[in-house]
């Protein structure tokens, strides 16, 4: 039976790349497996697809009871299907803090390290594999590696993931700067997403002491096209709020040449948790934060009521 391997719902560019990566890999070793997605692509991965002329995973919402699959970029329940602990989860490859909640038929394999991209395990999983990995998988693990870290500049990055992502441009023969850059470009293009499409994009919900907060990021190298529109974006977030079952949404517009990220402001709610989880005192609807563009580092351990 084919395994599916997918990661988080609301997928970047990791939880794109990342599935073709392993599948292609597990099909290798001889267990055959397909990527799918848990929603459209943001536009960054959207981008790597076509750059590398990957096929876009089938989406998918739910998986059949029994079902093989392996979970990556994510070991966080409320992240996946909601009946994922009746498929058999044959295996989980992440790079995020242990959340609990998943449940397994048996023992499986389970690889979470401390690096910043999901890609870059598993190129270190793969070990001498790896190198026969086409070109236009080492070019979607580039992108992964480069979107995670926000081109080096994010505090989740090590030493070994820039070493990977050196490698891979080597290997293709890239200029990994000016691929950034179009990376980044794309990923800023959001002018044509609808404000509830932005607020759930590239989103996690995350409880702090009994409030449950979508946790929205937008990393972007164009930050005033999201801001332009946040009368409207914070009027949206009521709707979103009440249509996703969560209190609030929290939207940071991370700047990634400024290194530093804008918390749009909508309420009182708001304005204590920006004072008690980043000690800094919002006088309007906006609050600046400088050096935060981490929401895993940076933003979700912080956050406080």
């Amino acid at each position: 039976m084919t395994i599916q391997v997918f990661g988080h719902k609301s997928p970047d560019t990791d939880s794109t790349g990342s599935p073709l990566i392993w599948a292609w890999y597990l099909s290798q070793q001889g267990t055959p497996a397909e990527a799918r997605l848990l929603g459209e692509p943001n536009t960054e991965a959207a981008f790597m697809l076509t750059r590398w002329d990957l096929p876009k995973p089938q989406i998918i919402s739910e998986v059949a009871e029994g079902a093989p699959v392996v979970i990556v970029d994510t070991n966080n329940p409320a992240e996946l299907p909601e009946a994922i602990n009746s498929a058999d989860i044959q295996g989980i490859i992440d790079h995020h803090k242990l959340v609990g909640g998943l449940e397994t038929a048996g023992p499986i394999d389970i690889t979470i390290r401390p690096l910043a991209c999901t890609a870059t395990i598993m190129i270190d999983l793969m070990g001498d594999a790896a190198k026969d990995m086409p070109e236009n998988l080492k070019g979607a693990a580039l992108s992964c590696i480069l979107s995670d870290t926000l081109e080096f500049r994010s505090p989740t990055t090590t030493a070994h993931d820039r070493e990977v992502a050196e490698m891979l441009a080597k290997d293709l023969g890239i200029d990994m700067a000016a691929y950034a850059a179009e990376l980044f470009a794309a990923k800023s293009d959001v002018s044509a997403f609808s404000d509830a499409e932005l607020l759930r994009m590239d989103s996690k919900e995350y409880a702090v002491e009994g409030t449950k907060f979508r946790v929205s990021v937008l990393e972007t190298t164009a930050p005033n096209i999201p801001l332009d529109r946040k009368d409207s974006l914070m009027e949206t977030m009521k709707t979103v709020a009440a249509e996703d079952g969560v209190d609030q949404v929290l939207l940071f517009v991370v700047d990634i040449l400024r290194e530093e990220a804008t918390l749009l402001v909508p309420n009182d709610l708001v304005k204590t948790l920006a004072a008690k989880s980043f000690g800094a005192e919002a006088t309007g609807d906006t609050l600046v934060l400088p050096g935060v563009v981490s929401r895993k580092k940076q933003i979700i351990p912080n956050l406080k009521l």
